[in-house]
């Protein structure tokens, strides 16, 4: 499965209050309060930084909040996430294997993922849940597959 099949599959979500189409940015000069708010309202487990709103400049999730709230306490919420925020992104495109990505994300201990076009320019996020979804999918059209052929159906 490619990662642009994950991406379709996110159109297909029973997640009624995230738009597949959109994909949710903040610019590095917010507050880790408003970060965690906008985490919060929009119900998803990171958030993309970017100045343009179109390539990644840096990624912010739950994890790195409460990193920062464990190791700062609250005081740290009126703090730019610039200084928090991951800006080493790690992206993929359309055309790689999901499984490749999901592999990816295991080794690299993180959850999301951007997908950018050749130009660098975002398409898309995708999770860890995503590819492990879309591999379980995968894994379930080779069984029926399989189950076919030794039945001879």
């Amino acid at each position: 499965m490619l990662v642009k099949h994950l991406l379709s599959m996110k159109s297909d979500t029973a997640k009624p209050w995230i738009d597949s189409g959109s994909i949710v940015t903040i610019t590095p000069d917010i507050t880790l309060g408003e970060a965690a708010r906008i985490l919060a309202e929009k119900r998803i487990g990171a958030v993309v930084v970017s100045q343009d709103g179109r390539r990644p400049d840096g990624i912010l999730s739950e994890r790195d909040i409460v990193r920062q709230l464990g190791k700062h306490g609250v005081d740290v919420l009126s703090k730019p996430i610039s200084g928090v925020m991951t800006t080493q992104v790690q992206t993929c495109t359309t055309g790689e294997d999901a499984l490749t990505i999901l592999e990816r994300m295991t080794e690299g201990r993180f959850r999301h993922m951007p997908v950018v076009d050749e130009q660098g320019d975002m398409l898309g996020v995708i999770s860890i849940g995503d590819a492990v979804s879309g591999r379980l999918k995968e894994l379930a059209a080779e069984r029926e597959a399989l189950t076919g052929m030794i039945m001879g159906a």
